[in-house]
């Protein structure tokens, strides 16, 4: 194997160091086959994807029908936009999501990744108020450390400085507020934080307010019992639009469609990608409720001035709608469910056996394991210690013995755990071991110190 080949040759990763796949000796594997909750490299090397991919392999590897129903429809139709046109699959998929998503999220814009979800949501918000007659309503509110996407209108609303700084000045648009890690509280009432900041701001000035139901960076956040019930009264009373993010969180990560049912809301919007084709085709959207369609077409010549040429690609669409049809036949949220506490005792196990381990936080299939020098105290490592555990051991080591998962430090260090939605014990029980080793190794490496 040549040079070039082991360093990737002309290709660029995604948030991935140069010193990780330029070179002679690579850590990062390329990847060459899958099947059920397992990937394999080039090398015939075999590892336990406890992370989905990324958020997004639902029902795992090797299903043959959607290969199937892909060529099927690129038999049929192979390609068509969604500008000026309909096609089938597109009007089949938003019926089928309409009857799964909760209140009157039945209106549905297609696009092809997350960041263009959240890019169609913000827009849409502004479009919105700009007809119902309120157009200095441009402000958009969103939550420390969330991340939301890389476009630069998605890049805005995320909350994690380090992901923006080298693109700035972004839109003057975006605001931040407390989010809802408990472990490391930034403020004692994070709904009521997000009220004070609408004040601040000024109502009349305020677009949208959006939030993943569990955040994702910093480690799986989940939200106080009553915060988004209140997030859904505070923002009728000052005439916000509320939007859930579920780019991760929908689709069975949490045990249901969409995490605003687990929680008990009803958003004016929701975004989704990942999990809507788990991860076969590329296809993301928004979902938005009634009030905003009216709005949207109050006049004949209305229209939302957004689109993407892909957008509800029909190959994709079509490969939607079989993943849809394969939950139900795999039951894939009942497992969720059924596994989620059991999951849960086990990660507290691990919390019980290693002082290393300072949280465990998540829900159903979407797990934080956040990582302390000094359990007691909470205190947190420096910087050259988490490049010494985080990068020089921890990711390294879990390669090692056979498993993906994310060891992360852009804010606390965190492992976190996103197994594929079809995971039963036993596989769930292989990421504890595995984690139980690692973990028990890492303490002993912090020993040496």
């Amino acid at each position: 194997m040549s040079t070039a080949e082991l360093s990737h040759g002309n290709l660029w990763l995604h948030f991935t160091r140069t010193s990780d796949w330029l070179g002679d000796d690579p850590t990062v594997p390329t990847l060459a086959k899958a099947d059920g909750c397992y990937v394999w490299d080039s090398k015939g090397k075999r590892y336990l994807d406890a992370l989905s991919a990324l958020f997004c392999a639902q029902i795992g590897y090797g299903h043959p029908s959607m290969g199937e129903v892909a060529k099927a429809q690129m038999d049929t139709l192979p390609f068509w936009t969604n500008w000026s046109y309909a096609h089938q699959p597109a009007l089949d998929l938003a019926a089928a999501l309409a009857e799964r998503f909760p209140g009157d999220l039945d209106q549905f814009f297609f696009v092809n990744s997350g960041s263009e979800a959240v890019e169609a949501a913000v827009k849409l918000a502004q479009q919105y108020h700009a007809l119902a007659g309120e157009p200095t309503r441009k402000l958009v509110i969103s939550r420390n450390y969330a991340y939301h996407g890389t476009t630069l209108g998605a890049l805005g609303v995320t909350g994690l400085p380090g992901l923006r700084e080298a693109f700035e000045p972004l839109r003057p648009v975006h605001h931040y507020v407390p989010n809802t890690n408990a472990y490391r509280p930034q403020h004692d009432d994070p709904a009521q934080a997000v009220e004070d900041k609408i004040l601040e701001l000024g109502p009349e000035n305020v677009s949208l307010v959006i939030a993943e139901p569990v955040q994702n960076a910093g480690g799986c956040f989940t939200p106080p019992a009553d915060y988004w019930p209140r997030l859904r009264e505070i923002c009728d009373r000052h005439g916000v639009l509320l939007a859930c993010d579920e780019v991760i969180t929908a689709f069975g990560r949490l045990g249901y469609w969409t995490g605003a049912e687990k929680y008990g809301v009803v958003p004016d919007l929701l975004t989704f990608a990942k999990g809507v084709t788990s991860a076969y085709m590329p296809l993301g959207g928004v979902a938005f409720n009634e009030r905003v369609a009216k709005i949207m077409q109050l006049e004949k010549t209305t229209m939302f001035v957004h689109g993407a040429t892909w957008g509800g690609h029909p190959v994709a669409a079509a490969v939607a709608l079989e993943n849809l049809r394969l939950f139900d036949e795999l039951q894939v949220l009942e497992n969720v469910r059924a596994n989620e506490g059991w999951f849960e005792e086990q990660l507290r196990g691990l919390y019980d056996r290693h002082e290393i381990v300072g949280d465990v936080r998540g829900t159903g299939y979407f797990w934080a394991l956040e990582l302390v020098k000094d359990r007691r105290h909470k205190v947190m490592f420096d910087d050259a210690e988490s490049e010494l555990l985080l990068r020089g051991f921890l990711s390294a080591r879990l390669l090692e013995l056979g498993m993906i998962c994310r060891a992360d430090d852009r804010d606390e260090p965190v492992i976190q755990l996103s197994p594929p939605l079809v995971a039963d014990r036993t596989i769930l029980g292989e990421i504890i071991a595995i984690l139980d080793q690692v973990l028990g190794e890492a303490t002993k490496r912090m020993e040496s110190w």
